[in-house]
């Protein structure tokens, strides 16, 4: 019976996606080893290090169906070593004296760092497929609502008019330079690990770099620029561009619950017939999609600061350092890639309402506008005196609750000026959301990377 939220029956899907859990799973795992295992059969047989018929044998038991589950946990348990005992049952499966070539010139953290590093290679490529398609998703959405104007907010306060269509193309500017940070780290992050006991290679001896770059080229992976086993930045900076991505789906989601607050009412996460938002408060839409992202995103947060911990590792291996990446690095995989899926969910069926976001363009009678009023009065009277200006109508007419435009039209200081027609052209939000628009056309007329 799982007993964690990432793989309840129940909840599971709150958390991460089958298709993560299944890359990290521990046959996945077993899997991984055992085909390091008969990778590095073939590539010895290659050098003429390992007779090629025991390297054929080996690598037709390296099945993970072939493996007793059981007895190795038992086997584990008992030994206190998580690969001996699997080595064992790999040899005894293996016909004639095969067994006896399984992970010859191995140490036990050459197989366990490259089996990671294959589940993460696999991870790695469902990420950035994702965060692709979230890209388009993305694009699309910010194409369509181009020209929708809306408040944009700084400090928490409305600021200038912007349109919804340039909020998204700054998510979306964010997530493809997520995309650039994993393609360009993965030449760092996908590299594979065949040193020996204490990384030097002094078990195969000359013919090492040669295994070594046999193996690699076998199972997909970097070749090693020299051991890394006490070298843990590779894990560190793959948990920390997930802790990254993750954070970004938590801000989208963020902000399209502060837009969802039943006061803004700007937009909503999917709604459906049936969705409940509370148990004893029927009226309820509540924004629940966008709060489990949020979640999945702080604790990715807190595994990179675990991981983090992990580069800290003595001397020439340090078993404590492997064992937080086991737990750490399948956990953070999983919740990231849950919280881009989720992001997605809410971005592809995101609900608009222009029509309120139209009416709270216009909550404040104008005041959105002050920066254009104060900019226009400051070709006679100086940006320094057109601010004090502006400034003193602006605050008299938040205290009051009247249009800065009575305001700005009764004061003389104004009217000396500015025309009641000038003054009315500079208060329409329309003509004041910049080059909004040109923006959305740089980034979301991009094709997808």
């Amino acid at each position: 019976m799982p007993s964690n939220a990432i793989d309840s029956i129940v909840f599971r899907d709150m958390y991460g996606t089958d298709e993560l859990r299944a890359v990290f799973s521990d046959e996945s795992l077993l899997q991984c080893w055992l085909d390091f295992e008969a990778a590095l059969a073939r590539a010895e047989a290659a050098v003429g290090l390992v007779p090629a018929s025991a390297a054929a044998e080996i690598t037709r038991r390296a099945r993970v169906e072939n493996i007793d589950l059981p007895a190795l946990r038992q086997g584990i348990y008992d030994t206190t070593h998580e690969l001996v005992p699997l080595i064992w049952q790999l040899a005894r499966l293996c016909d004639g004296d095969a067994g006896g070539w399984v992970h010859w010139g191995a140490t036990t953290q050459d197989v366990t760092d490259t089996g990671l590093v294959m589940q993460v290679k696999a991870a790695y490529a469902i990420m950035l497929r994702d965060l692709r398609a979230l890209a388009d998703a993305l694009a699309g959405l910010a194409r369509r609502e181009r020209d929708t104007i809306l408040p944009g907010r700084t400090h928490g306060q409305h600021a200038l008019p912007i349109t919804f269509g340039f909020k998204v193309a700054i998510w979306l500017a964010e997530v493809r330079r997520h995309i650039e940070r994993l393609e360009q780290a993965a030449p760092r992050v996908l590299v594979g690990q065949f040193a020996g006991a204490a990384g030097t290679l002094a078990s195969v001896g000359e013919q090492g770099l040669e295994i070594q770059r046999l193996l690699m080229a076998d199972l997909g992976l970097g070749v090693p620029e020299i051991c890394w086993h006490p070298a843990r930045d590779g894990f560190a900076e793959y948990v920390s561009l997930l802790a990254m991505v993750a954070m970004t789906m938590s801000k989208i989601a963020h902000e399209v619950i502060l837009l969802q607050k039943s006061e803004v009412a700007e937009v909503e996460e999917p709604y459906v017939r049936g969705k409940v938002g509370s148990s004893t408060m029927p009226h309820k839409r509540n924004p629940m999609i966008c709060e489990g992202i949020m979640a999945e995103a702080r604790m990715v947060r807190g595994i990179q600061n675990t991981v983090l911990s992990a580069m800290e590792s003595e001397h020439e291996r340090d078993w404590s350092a492997v064992h937080i990446e086991w737990a750490s690095v399948p956990e953070a995989s999983i919740l990231a890639g849950g919280a881009v899926a989720h992001t997605m969910r809410v971005i592809q069926h995101l609900i608009v309402y222009p029509e309120r976001m139209r009416r709270n363009v216009d909550a404040l009678h104008g005041l959105i506008l002050s920066e254009a009023v104060m900019l226009k009065l400051g070709e006679h009277l100086g940006r320094q005196t057109a601010h004090e200006v502006v400034h003193e109508a602006s605050m008299l007419a938040f205290e009051q609750e009247r249009p800065l435009h009575d305001l700005l039209a009764e004061d003389e200081r104004v009217t000396r000026h500015l025309s009641t027609e000038q003054i009315d052209a500079m208060l329409q939000p329309e003509a004041y959301t910049g080059l909004s628009g040109l923006f959305v056309d740089r980034v979301a007329g991009k094709s997808g990377l």
